[in-house]
């Protein structure tokens, strides 16, 4: 994105703030579809970034949803139930009562245990309506069931006549980028669904997979060729004996690169001969770096550039934390309170995986921007202190 942009939207808007733009998101849509061919569709999982969901409307051919808060982000988006996977590992009678009442054409839910499974039978028997469903894989966490459990169920699928059990669905992790791994995680779903056949007569119609495809974050990060590495997951796709549906579930992959989070130096200091600049933003909005972000420099720098000499500063955020660094010794000049400051590639996570209710302080606006319809406000900075405020003393 220019930075005249970016310099625009932190003058209208303030800082911090979150900016989209939507037209790289659409060209890294086009950019994984023709990569990996007709073989798969693609499933948006919008925890990622639910302030996406409405732009992918067309894009994604689903939405992975996992709470009930999300399922109301798409119904008030009106994101087509059909597209709607319905998974996380809780899900309660009345929520899934509400779903199969408001969608009867919802297009997947997800058994995450045999009690999830029992309850999406009960569910769907009572309202004498066949619903569609994929049993979770585990990948050896607490998501989904083991192989063990999901060969006794298809065994026993006709104690489920109010589900229509089409096939299975695992993720596997994130942020892999190696192409042998995700060949072996293929290879075993491969022979999961062959045995499946083989022991149950069981038709597996639909694969759901979560590949966990990886984003570069730092400056020192090694050089990656994407267009080779996605053609290898096509190839690995295409070599598989399944013959099926296959939806790959991706999230960090399609937003990451379309985000930038713009924060302002509200002090800087020296302290033991250290120089220290505090943003008024912080980690508490920067959590999808993980625990090394400080540690390791991302793609970060300062929209309005100046001469003189060059300083190694500590970039801090407004938590009264020690750990709220974002960034070490980052080179820069001529340093001023007010500089905005870019980091790039925060369209994943960011907006919702970080501590936002610590110290209060507010939550950033965020905003999209495209060419054709130029800068939209998707929420106001807002206020939290009320949240944290006992409703009596």
């Amino acid at each position: 994105m220019e930075r005249k942009i970016l310099q625009e939207a932190a003058e209208k808007f303030g800082t911090p703030s979150y900016l989209f733009d939507l037209d790289r998101l659409a060209r890294r849509m086009e950019t994984l579809k023709k990569a990996l061919g007709s073989r798969a569709e693609l499933c948006y999982a919008m925890k990622a970034n639910p302030f996406l969901t409405g732009a992918l409307r067309d894009l994604a051919d689903r939405f992975e949803v996992c709470s009930p808060g999300e399922y109301d982000i798409c119904r008030r988006l009106d994101i087509p139930e059909e597209k709607l996977v319905i998974s996380g590992v809780n899900k309660s009678p009345e929520d899934t009562a509400r779903m199969m009442d408001d969608c009867p054409r919802m297009g997947r839910y997800t058994a995450e245990s045999p009690a999830q499974l029992e309850l999406l039978h009960q569910c769907a028997s009572r309202r004498k309506r066949k619903v569609s469903v994929l049993l979770r894989l585990t990948s050896g966490n607490q998501f989904g069931m083991d192989e063990e459990e999901v060969r006794r169920i298809v065994a026993e699928r006709a104690k489920y006549p109010f589900l229509d059990i089409v096939g299975i669905q695992q993720y596997s992790g994130t942020q892999k980028h190696s192409e042998k791994r995700l060949r072996r995680q293929l290879s075993r779903l491969d022979g999961l669904i062959s045995s499946l056949r083989e022991e149950s007569g069981f038709e597996t119609r639909e694969l759901e997979y979560g590949p966990g495809l990886p984003v570069f974050y730092f400056q020192d990060d090694e050089a990656f060729d994407e267009e080779a590495f996605l053609g290898e997951f096509a190839s690995a796709l295409a070599d598989m004996a399944f013959q099926g549906h296959i939806t790959l579930e991706l999230g960090r992959s399609i937003a990451a690169e379309c985000g930038y989070y713009l924060t302002a130096a509200a002090d800087c200091k020296t302290n033991k001969g250290q120089h220290y600049v505090i943003l008024d933003g912080g980690l508490h909005q920067m959590n999808y770096y993980g625990q090394s972000m400080a540690m390791r420099v991302p793609t970060v720098y300062r929209l309005r550039e100046r001469d003189g000499e060059e300083t190694l500063w500590n970039l801090c955020g407004s938590l009264c934390t020690v750990n709220d660094i974002l960034v070490k010794q980052l080179p820069v000049k001529n340093l001023q309170p007010g500089d905005v400051f870019v980091f790039e590639k925060t369209g994943a996570y960011s907006v919702t995986e970080g501590m936002a209710l610590f110290l209060s302080r507010d939550l950033p606006a965020v905003i999209s921007w495209s060419e054709k319809d130029g800068f939209r406000l998707l929420r106001e900075r807002q206020s939290v202190s009320s949240l944290n405020t006992p409703s009596f003393c």
